[in-house]
């Protein structure tokens, strides 16, 4: 495994939901609800992607399918969560209204975190992260992604603490999750 800089290596973690600019989404509202892997995540990212690239064309630098609903076998969250790497994120008008008309709207927007905004399309079950080029978060989520897809152990590891704390109705299900988030990535980075 490559070497990687210490901006990929050391993990940011701070308030969930700090950058919110748009209406709460009423999925953030409701209990966390985790569901057994299925398959049709990769068709309903398929979906997605085509969508972007259709809308953006050129724009996009990269798109990638992450989050829990992009590991075979992992219950998730009925959320498809995807990266879309474009120039210079803080360029709103370059992609926010080109992604408008297919029905995404700006929720997030966090220069602090390495430039990320996030924009929630479909019926809230898209959210769709957005990077400039050189970030560091996307890399992460890849990492972790691909490091799940190829060790079962810390998939079930990760599924376990997701229902547990879903179960558990935890305050912030999200950051909630970061101790075991960070034992995983110690496991990757010592690999």
């Amino acid at each position: 495994m490559p070497d990687y800089p210490p901006e990929v290596r050391n993990r940011f973690v701070g308030d969930s939901k700090p950058g919110l600019v748009g209406v709460t989404p009423k999925r953030w509202l409701s209990p966390v609800a985790i569901e057994d892997y299925d398959p049709a995540w990769v068709d309903r990212y398929a979906e997605v992607r085509a969508g972007i690239e259709s809308a953006l064309g050129s724009r996009v630098l990269a798109i990638e399918h992450v989050g829990s609903t992009s590991v075979p076998g992992l219950p998730a969250k009925p959320v498809i969560d995807v990266d879309l790497l474009v120039h210079d994120s803080a360029d709103e008008a370059r992609y926010v209204p080109a992604l408008e008309p297919l029905g995404y709207r700006l929720l997030l927007r966090e220069p602090w975190w390495h430039g990320h905004r996030m924009l929630i399309g479909g019926d809230e079950d898209i959210h769709l992260h957005v990077w400039p080029h050189d970030a560091a978060e996307p890399i992460r989520h890849r990492l972790f992604r691909d490091w799940l897809r190829a060790h079962p152990e810390d998939r079930d590891l990760y599924a376990d603490t997701k229902r547990r704390l879903a179960e558990e109705q935890s305050p912030d299900y999200t950051m909630a999750k970061s101790d075991v988030i960070d034992q995983i990535f110690a496991r990757i980075f010592a690999a």
